[in-house]
């Protein structure tokens, strides 16, 4: 694919091959990792404006960056309410952060029913005040959303001038409407339709899993850039595909990862978080199934090593 830098209103980041925010998955050192495989930026799962207001512990956590982070630092956040959202952008735990990313996508029913992430395509005034609040905060200020809650009512032209006329820096937009969750094609022509419409950089999500994938998702719609989701969580060395740095040694990425999760999360959050992850890098490998039921009644860190080092990646 073609690679180039994107302007994020003055940020400029290295290559146009996104990290998209993964609730329960894209914590610092998997962030850290893919920056390290060549993703051009990365985001922290999506926090919740008001549990920052709240002073959750759980969620401060989400934010924690690793010190050695050598990438433009951005944060997800989420919110139905404006006051909230200008908040939470201004509030001292986001004060590291370069980008806000304001979640205007997200389909689950949870988020959905309390007005907050894709909920927010049926009401354009109220996501337009919310992108004024988070500019307030002096940061740059992107939106990732869908092209709409369903085939009967695509918003993506207009949500997308909504969110440039409000101040957004950059958009993404995820080919899926609401109610497709993640299945389904990806509407590129809707994408495209984004990319008419505005002078922002817009970065197109959905179905990449390789090389082909993102081409075929950036020859179609004309995008800036591409962000990739639950592909990195199967194959992370999708940026070194996708921007040409060297491939790693499978292997000892993945017990870097495990060491590196460990020292930063300890040994509960590690071992099952790290079963679950060499479980996804696996996937389709031969013996795969069997491998998986091994995983996932490991019970030590000292055997989930042995295994990690057992397999053929």
């Amino acid at each position: 694919m073609q690679l180039k830098r994107v302007d994020i209103g003055g940020l400029i980041t290295p290559n146009n091959v996104f990290l998209a925010p993964l609730a329960g998955y894209t914590n610092a050192v998997f962030r850290e990792m893919c920056l390290s495989l060549g993703a051009g930026l990365t985001f922290t799962e999506m926090v919740s404006a008001k549990g920052l207001c709240y002073g959750s512990k759980n969620t401060q956590e989400l934010l924690y960056v690793t010190p050695g982070y050598g990438g433009i630092r951005a944060v997800q956040l989420f919110g139905g309410d404006p006051e909230y959202m200008r908040r939470a952008a201004e509030s001292e735990a986001i004060a590291p952060f370069e980008l806000i990313d304001i979640n205007m996508g997200c389909p689950m029913p949870k988020i959905y029913n309390n007005g907050e992430g894709s909920a927010l395509l049926n009401d354009l005034p109220r996501a337009s005040k919310i992108i004024k609040a988070c500019k307030n905060s002096g940061k740059r200020v992107s939106v990732k959303f869908r092209t709409g809650i369903d085939e009967g009512s695509i918003v993506t032209a207009d949500f997308a001038k909504m969110c440039e006329d409000s101040g957004a820096d950059m958009i993404t937009v995820h080919g899926r409407t609401r109610n497709k969750i993640y299945a389904g094609d990806v509407n590129f022509e809707e994408i495209s339709k984004a990319k008419r419409a505005v002078k922002i950089p817009v970065i197109a999500n959905g179905g990449v899993y390789c090389r082909e994938d993102a081409e075929r998702l950036m020859d179609n719609t004309g995008a800036d850039g591409v962000m990739v989701a639950r592909g990195a969580m199967y194959c992370p060395w999708i940026f070194a595909e996708l921007t040409g740095a060297p491939l790693p040694d499978i292997r000892a990425l993945v017990l870097k990862q495990l060491d590196d999760t460990l020292a930063l999360f300890g040994e509960r959050f590690a071992l099952v978080f790290m079963r679950k992850m060499t479980a996804f890098y696996t996937k389709g490998k031969r013996n795969s199934a069997a491998l998986r039921e091994q995983l996932f009644v490991c019970d030590s860190i000292p055997k989930l090593r042995g295994m990690i080092e057992g397999i053929e990646f």
